[in-house]
């Protein structure tokens, strides 16, 4: 077992992390800036070092720091958590090479999927369904990419191959603007990712997000935990989640989620995972891979039983996996609503002291969250401050349990969205459920 683990992340998820070491008994050191030296997990983490100032460049993205943090402390390990340095390969490959363990995928790994070009190819190879496109880079022939876009199809979408989180991407609709657009995004790409590589594909207009979630070990073990449903969106970032997706069949789980398990054993896959796709007409298509912990994975920890940031913790300790597919069941259904601090109407960002903090409780409720009374949400970092997840013996019971869940819930001081919530979990669309990834935004378009 892992004896002492440097926990490289801050927030709700350094939490997260935090406990299910306690579970297992392992020590923690808690990294953090000047301005989250209050954080909860950093009062119960065993050990903490300051690793900067509040600026992210200076503290919780600087490498060095935080391998320093793993000498300083005689740790054994360092888990990332979701976002900073969480897919970086380059970090990774520092990792493994200053003699710690990385909780998360090989480097080489990393950088197979970083690469939405690369990812594609592996995925195609793999047998894994993917959007119909240009099946690699775009080139500086104009007269062979115009005539790729009409094979293809209008309208398109034009994405940077190192992209991320909902940057990157551009629609077009027609031939007139195709060659300046994907001009527009190589140098965005360039200036955002360091990378200047586009792809082009068939631009869905009216899919769902839905994602498998697989663990593999390093003994060629590998299984698939069912999807979530993502489709609750704006600006490509994801507001609510929820599991088993609806209208999904066991037949189609089964399906998609060998395909991703197969993925995972023929590119030699280490720790937890996530297959993005893109659903429509009963089709899956493939857009990436996420080589990290999700945001949104207690709902499928409280479906299936699973607990997935102990298995990161158990296979980068090189245990085999605990569970076999044939035991996996799907056992009721499960909501989460990021919990933001901002303004649910502009969505400005709303740092500031919680003067009054109130976590919701009753059945089938979990509060993932590092806010408390007199807890200062800083303005340097991502606006999310919790997670609000409800779990019921059906997709109903689920919906009335995160309803009264936000009704309890009480956040003085700062704006939140939780306004937003009660809004879309009473509406009408999102009650019958399925609605795709332009649901939302269309909504909050009409309702200004």
């Amino acid at each position: 077992m892992l004896e002492k683990v440097v926990i490289a992340n801050r927030g709700e998820i350094a939490l997260r992390i935090l406990r299910a070491c306690r579970e297992l008994g392992i020590r923690t050191v808690a990294v953090h800036s000047t301005v989250d030296r209050d954080l909860k997990h950093v009062r119960l983490a065993d050990e903490t070092v300051c690793i900067g100032p509040p600026p992210a460049a200076d503290s919780y993205l600087n490498m060095p720091a935080l391998i320093s943090a793993a000498e300083v402390t005689d740790a054994v390990a360092i888990h990332p958590g979701y976002g900073f340095l969480s897919e970086n390969a380059d970090f990774a490959e520092r990792v493994e090479q200053s003699g710690f363990i990385f909780i998360g995928p090989r480097p080489d790994t990393i950088r197979l999927m970083g690469d939405k070009v690369s990812a594609i190819k592996t995925m195609k190879d793999a047998g894994v369904p993917c959007v119909p496109g240009s099946d690699g880079p775009l080139g500086d022939d104009d007269r062979e990419t115009l005539r790729l876009a009409r094979q293809i199809g209008y309208p398109l979408i034009i994405k940077a191959a190192g992209g991320g989180g909902g940057r990157g991407m551009r629609v077009v609709n027609g031939e007139a603007a195709l060659l300046t657009t994907i001009d527009l995004t190589r140098s965005e790409a360039n200036a955002a990712f360091g990378n200047p590589t586009v792809y082009m594909e068939k631009y869905l207009e009216r899919p769902r997000h839905i994602e498998i979630q697989v663990l593999a070990d390093t003994h060629g073990n590998a299984i698939h935990l069912g999807e979530r449903d993502c489709s609750m969106q704006r600006r490509h970032q994801k507001v609510i989640e929820e599991a088993p997706a609806p209208g999904i069949t066991a037949q189609q789980r089964r399906r998609i989620g060998q395909v991703c398990v197969e993925a995972c054993r023929r590119i030699g896959y280490r720790g937890a995972g996530t297959f993005e796709f893109l659903y429509q007409d009963d089709k899956f298509y493939f857009i990436e891979m996420n080589t990290r912990i999700q945001v949104e994975h207690p709902i499928t920890e409280l479906i299936t039983g699973v607990d997935i940031v102990k298995e990161q913790l158990l296979i980068a300790a090189g245990e085999p996996l605990r569970h076999e597919q044939k035991n996996i069941h799907i056992n009721g259904h499960a909501i989460e609503c990021r919990l933001n601090a901002e303004n649910p109407d502009t969505f400005a960002p709303s740092p500031g002291t919680i003067t009054q903090y109130h976590s919701p409780g009753g059945p089938g409720i979990r509060v993932d969250s590092h806010a408390y009374n007199g807890y200062r949400v800083p303005p340097n970092y991502d606006s999310m401050i919790g997670k609000l997840i409800a779990h019921g013996d059906s997709r109903e019971t689920a919906i009335a349990r995160m309803r009264n869940a936000l009704a309890e819930l009480v956040i003085e001081g700062i704006k939140t969205n939780a306004p937003l919530h009660q809004r879309i979990l009473s509406d009408a669309r999102f009650i019958t459920g399925g609605t795709d990834i332009h649901y939302l935004e269309k909504q909050l378009l009409a309702n200004r």
